[in-house]
């Protein structure tokens, strides 16, 4: 499969602006590492800041993080995107993409998107089953996201539809089963997060309860390869797997259980070459066994920390 176009991406964080759940594993503060909501010209300061390190050559994306940004008024919408309009007018960047609910996609807003140049917008599905849904108090069903992702791609924008894993009630069966209607509703990109215990949120209470178990890094990292696969597949860009290792994350303020690791994309592309390096020795006549790798995937067939390396010590790697 030809890879996808590669692009740099300018974030603006919006934490938890226009939410009105509370979702039981949600605290968007600890999770992005930002504890204000930026002004219109904190998020100029933002795009300028970037620009300038980015190389001029590169495609470039404004993206709204964060929050549910058509939860917000229409004013406060146009007031965030008329920020970036000329950064696309100019071609500095080539458009806006942003992420918020199903339940905040209409009529209304989708063509205020289009006057501003967004071309992406992603949904935060989290689940596509109803029982998980509402065991974590998303406030939306599977039957609204089913109707946003229509409107959205009837209304000529690309569709992104976010997935997490091991939240409440989750099953490897289910999640897999959220990835299959993720491609089915015709997205062209997901994020899979694994469901983290951070503090100060409802799970974090039901795990000190005993009543919620997060999964395993070992188990988050077997039920990634299952959805990698599928999704490459069926020509799904994963832009993202595992949360952005912020610095409440990383020093453990905000972070209480779960499987967090900084390279958790490296481990679950680990772990799909050592399924493949096994195979490939199990079939070799001879050792070594030398195996040629895309230059881009010879970190992840040598391993995280060298793990396949390691474990098949009768390998050769060649870059092709």
């Amino acid at each position: 499969m030809k890879p996808a176009r590669q692009y740099r991406v300018i974030p603006i964080f919006i934490p938890q602006q226009a939410c009105p759940f509370r979702c039981s594993y949600c605290n968007q503060f600890a999770i992005a590492g930002q504890a204000s909501v930026p002004t219109p010209e904190e998020a100029r300061e933002t795009i300028e800041s970037h620009l300038a390190t980015i190389p001029a050559e590169a495609e470039k994306r404004i993206a709204f993080f964060g929050g549910s940004f058509t939860g917000m008024s229409l004013e406060e919408q146009e007031t965030y995107l008329a920020v970036t309009k000329p950064y696309v007018e100019s071609g500095l960047v080539s458009g806006i993409q942003l992420s918020t609910r199903p339940d905040y996609i209409n009529f209304d807003v989708l063509q205020l998107l289009k006057q501003y140049h967004v071309t992406l917008i992603e949904l935060g599905a989290q689940s596509l089953d109803d029982d998980v849904l509402r065991q974590v108090g998303r406030g939306h069903t599977v039957a609204q996201v089913r109707e946003a992702s229509r409107m959205i791609k009837e209304a000529g924008f690309s569709l992104g539809l976010q997935m997490m894993i091991g939240l409440p009630g989750d099953t490897r069966e289910k999640s897999l089963r959220t990835a299959e209607l993720i491609c089915e509703l015709g997205a062209s990109c997901t994020r899979i997060y694994p469901t983290l215990v951070v503090k100060n949120t409802l799970l974090a209470a039901q795990y000190r309860q005993g009543l919620y178990q997060p999964l395993s890094l070992e188990t988050a990292v077997e039920w990634c390869k299952d959805l990698y696969q599928y999704f490459t597949e069926h020509g799904v860009t994963i832009l993202r797997m595992g949360l952005h290792p912020s610095e409440g994350l990383l020093s453990g303020t905000d972070y209480l259980a779960g499987p967090f690791h900084v390279s958790f994309k490296e481990l679950v592309l680990t772990a799909l070459w050592r399924d493949r390096l096994a195979e490939i020795v199990a079939a070799a006549d001879e050792t070594p066994v030398v195996v040629r790798v895309p230059a881009s995937e010879i970190n992840y067939a040598v391993g995280y920390q060298s793990a396949n390396k390691k474990a098949f010590p009768g390998v050769r790697f060649e870059v092709e």
